[in-house]
């Protein structure tokens, strides 16, 4: 049977400036200290939904890692490089075309 309960510990414990979250209460803790406007974004709402189901229905504590991840890093964007890789075709010519 799965483990539960709030002290759960993460795989890999999520650093946020000098914060350190080790387990699932010590992330929660963090997002009820967040400004009220700031907790009310709904990628923190996720979060905290994804903390409340793994502490108190079981499953991996990876969900909720993840969950904490993208709420923090939601103004990430990745730039794309328009050029990237360049397709093979119509560079090079067939034998039978020579």
């Amino acid at each position: 049977m799965t483990e539960r309960g709030w002290g759960r510990r993460f795989k890999d414990p999520v650093t946020i400036g000098n914060h350190v979250l080790v387990t699932l209460l010590d992330a929660g803790e963090y997002i009820a200290t967040l400004p009220k406007k700031e907790h009310a974004v709904p990628e923190w709402q996720a979060a905290m939904e994804a903390l409340i189901v793994v502490a108190e229905g079981g499953g991996p504590t990876m969900f909720a890692r993840i969950g904490v991840m993208r709420a923090l890093n939601r103004h990430y964007v990745p730039e794309l490089s328009p050029k990237g890789k360049e397709p093979h075709w119509g560079r090079r010519k067939l034998t039978r075309d020579q």
